[in-house]
């Protein structure tokens, strides 16, 4: 009998007859491990269980512990909710179903749109065919047969895909009469799938062109065990009840109106206080570490535009306009006026490195469909800044940046991960300079001795950047801080400085955000805190609530006194119960309700209450004034 020699990942050696299958190898190694097998991995490429193996590879078996098992169950799942979908509504059209982040999708062409009853039936068949234990199995047919087999059965979009693939075979994976065109791999059988849960509709265009017909996406997510699905619901729920589009209107910080326009949000008295905390607190958190603060014009000659590569490159985001016939670009980054005020005036090697800061707002284009709250729009103010330096200081110019961010993440309780973007396809200057400016940010991350990520190809098309990604209580990944190293824009806005020995060189360019978009930033705030903000960020930091009318004058001398010792602070005088009066300011999530009766009245004092219904003691006023500013301090 002819056999084959395979590889384990510990480096051992397995001895199988010619012809063996993953799967036999995975019993051959134990009952147990062929029970959890799920998949396998040979010479790094997933296969299923099926897939012979031929001589010399090296094999790993997936199973439900590894971490390429989730993808594999997502996607099989995908195809079971097809299957579900096909026996239910035999009329529907399948078109594609990919397992994604947090689970997969399906779209179908179907003539009535999916109901939520209708996703409690698929989701009740999907889980009657998983118990049912059907194996699904892979079948490689050339292309034409292939057409003709979806031909038959009446799918368009299966012979849509084939010819767009132009490959002469194609694997088509089958369970029970089932079929659907896939590179899989899938799970061995639908009895795997034991943890799964269908979220919700929406219309997808097929190929997501708006001029193809709309197709019905239903989308669902899959776990290994109900454990982990039951956690992840969870957390959904939680996100839900922390969405800040529902908590702006519900604490008044901000609104979106038709009138006005999509993408561009409306600050009400609360979000705009919320604003001024946070530029204030930037603004004194640049001038501790030697920025400069200055302001740019919204709108720059189109001429600019053009010698920055951004009408070249970035266009299609921009609005432009004109006066006195002259053509304008409204600003979508705030790099070109810093640049200007560099160039104003002759640079010596002792004036470097030159720091600007601004709260820049910005406008871009974003497609309406991407828009989304705060987090998604088309009018932001960025907490920018652009260092020029020497390139002898560069190194320590991106490790003060490094330090600013996460100093800044530590005040307000975010864990943070970093990714280095390389060189998009979409790009100016030259390789040499790329290199550099790419080898500069590895060395700062290197030493930062941090883990990091590498994001080939989405750098900014004037150089690469540094990417960090906020993780929020629901381990949620948002983008905000960004640090890109340019080479480029120096040279083509002739940028100089004086030597030592009196020559002229260019000098580098550091592109810097902290917290990123001021609105996308105060999103993932409310949605964070859940609107709990932290007294020092409170739009209101405490109410006076009266229990009845008697109150009324001494509470507005107390409400006089913390007003003019800067507490933000509102008063209730209405003449409602004080049970109802505490559960508005509750709901306002107020941090603290000043309770005042007859008995603070008296003794000249209030009693605070915190937001989570525990009471301190009763205290003088300027005692709670002290208070609130030790507060402050201590968790700034």
């Amino acid at each position: 009998m002819s056999l084959i020699n395979v590889t384990l990942p510990d480096g051992s050696r397995r001895e199988l007859p010619a012809g063996a299958t993953v799967a036999d190898l995975a019993a051959s190694i134990g009952a147990g491990l062929a029970k959890a097998a799920l998949a396998g991995q040979v010479n790094g490429s997933l296969v299923d269980l099926s897939a012979p193996l031929a001589d010399g590879v090296t094999v790993a078996i997936i199973t439900e512990k590894s971490p390429e098992a989730l993808e594999i169950i997502r996607h099989s799942t995908s195809h079971l909710m097809a299957q579900a979908v096909k026996e239910l509504f035999p009329q529907a059209k399948v078109t594609i179903g990919p397992a994604i982040e947090n689970g997969f999708y399906y779209d179908f062409d179907v003539e009535t749109p999916f109901t939520p009853e209708d996703l409690e039936r698929i989701e009740q068949r999907m889980a009657e065919l998983a118990a049912v234990g059907q194996e699904l199995t892979r079948k490689v047919l050339p292309a034409a047969e292939a057409i003709a087999f979806f031909d038959k059965m009446g799918e368009p979009y299966k012979k849509e895909l084939i010819q767009d693939i132009g490959a002469e075979t194609v694997a088509i994976y089958s369970q029970g009469a089932f079929a659907d065109l896939c590179r899989g791999p899938h799970v061995p059988n639908t009895n795997k799938l034991k943890a799964f849960k269908l979220l919700s509709i929406a219309g997808a265009y097929w190929r997501g062109n708006e001029n193809n017909r709309m197709l019905q996406r239903i989308y669902g997510t899959a776990f290994v065990d109900k454990k982990e699905l039951e956690a992840y619901l969870h957390r959904l729920e939680e996100a839900k009840r922390r969405d800040h589009r529902k908590l702006g209107r519900e604490l008044d910080l901000f609104s979106f109106s038709d009138e006005v326009g999509p993408g561009f949000a409306i600050w009400h008295p609360k979000g705009a206080m919320l604003r001024t905390l946070l530029e204030d607190f930037e603004r004194k958190e640049h001038v501790k570490r030697g920025y400069d603060i200055v302001v740019g014009p919204q709108i720059l000659k189109t001429e600019l535009w053009q010698r920055s590569g951004h009408y070249d490159n970035y266009r299609e985001n921009m609005y432009f306009t004109e006066v006195d016939e002259q053509s304008f670009g409204i600003k979508p980054m705030n790099c070109l006026a810093h640049m200007m005020i560099y160039k104003s005036q002759l640079r010596s090697y002792r004036d470097l490195p030159q720091r600007y800061f601004e709260l820049g707002t910005v406008h871009r284009h974003e497609r309406a469909g991407v828009l989304h709250g705060l987090l998604r729009v088309r009018c932001f103010t960025q907490d920018d800044a652009h260092i020029l330096c020497t390139p002898e200081q560069l190194d320590g110019e991106i490790k003060g940046v490094l330090r600013f961010v996460s100093e800044v993440m530590g005040i307000f309780g975010f864990e943070f991960e970093m990714e280095l973007s390389t060189r998009p396809e979409k790009s100016i200057g030259s390789d040499e300079d790329w290199e550099r400016a790419t080898n500069a940010l590895l060395g700062a991350l290197k030493d930062t001795g941090r883990p990091f990520d590498i994001n080939e190809g989405d750098g900014a098309f004037y150089g690469p950047k540094i990417d960090i990604k906020l993780r929020d209580c629901l381990d949620r990944r948002w983008q905000c801080a960004t640090i890109q190293c340019d080479f480029t824009l120096p040279e083509r806005f002739d940028l100089t400085y004086v030597t030592s020995e009196g020559e002229r060189k260019r000098p580098v360019m550091v592109h810097r955000v902290i917290l990123g978009s001021i609105e996308r930033f105060i999103g993932v705030l409310i949605e964070h805190f859940a609107g709990n903000f932290p007294l020092w960020l409170a739009p209101v930091q405490a109410v006076v609530l009266t229990v009845t009318d008697n109150q009324i004058p001494y509470a507005q001398e107390v409400f006089k006194q913390l007003r003019a010792a800067g507490i933000r602070v509102q008063e209730d005088l209405r003449n409602e119960k004080l049970n109802f009066k505490i559960r508005e300011a509750q709901l306002q999530k107020i941090p603290y309700m000043l309770v005042i009766g007859d008995k603070e009245v008296e003794q000249g004092t209030v009693t605070p209450r915190f937001r989570d219904g525990h009471n301190l003691q009763a205290m003088k006023p300027e005692e709670f004034i002290a208070f609130v500013a030790s507060e402050v301090t201590a968790h700034k």
